[in-house]
């Protein structure tokens, strides 16, 4: 009921909820469903499994239910650039290694975060010079958050974490952690494959100019 008022009557979340427990005080939702809820709400009311949030919430899933990791759903997977028919659509970026060129990831794989709070969030950690004069300013990500993408399925099959290498060249591109990493920004993100920027370069088609190629 809560989500149908969230569809039909455009209402929040936490307002649809009001509105069944004035009806129904005793009905009590647990917080998984609540959780549900709410990324339905951010997604607009649908079922957008194109979404980067969804995307991120089925990760977090799937950790629950293969706790081993020995075996991941297919559907899991982003489909691998180089073997996949389709082109690049509009204003879509084709991300590849900077060694060997090997294609590695397209931008419809990145899953975004909000920034976190900078080098505040190191404060645990000890405090590198590199850290001192932006303390108080916005620090930015240095690396890339995807959704897993066929070449990587051997490498992510039955360890928490480790290495992501070019599946071409072994070049190190990154790494990934079913129990999550910090960013360079602060935020915690679970669970995380991290590509560093300075490992790939963007590829861009653009009408009439064919392909375009720039150093991130």
């Amino acid at each position: 009921m809560t989500a149908f008022m969230m569809k039909t009557d455009q209402l929040t979340f936490e307002k649809a909820y009001e509105n069944l427990r004035t009806v129904k005080p005793e009905a009590k939702m647990n917080e998984e469903f609540e959780r549900q809820l709410k990324l339905y709400q951010a997604m607009g009311c649908e079922v957008d499994t194109s979404s980067a949030i969804y995307k991120q919430y089925r990760l977090q899933k799937v950790t629950e239910k293969y706790p081993e990791l020995r075996r991941l759903p297919q559907e899991l997977f982003a489909v691998d650039p180089t073997t996949g028919s389709q082109g690049l659509k509009d204003d879509e970026v084709l991300y590849k290694c900077r060694k060997c060129r090997r294609s590695l990831f397209r931008s419809s794989s990145i899953l975004d975060h909000s920034g976190g709070s900078g080098p505040v969030a190191f404060a645990h950690k000890r405090m590198s010079p590199s850290f001192t004069h932006v303390t108080g300013s916005q620090a930015q990500c240095t690396s890339y958050f995807i959704e897993p993408v066929q070449w990587m399925e051997p490498a992510l099959l039955g360890v928490m974490d480790g290495q992501l290498l070019c599946p071409k060249c072994s070049a190190k591109l990154g790494s990934f952690s079913w129990c999550g990493e910090q960013c360079s920004c602060g935020r915690w993100v679970t669970p995380a494959l991290q590509i560093h920027k300075n490992r790939v370069d963007e590829t861009k088609m653009l009408p009439g100019l064919g392909s375009q190629t720039r150093k991130t």
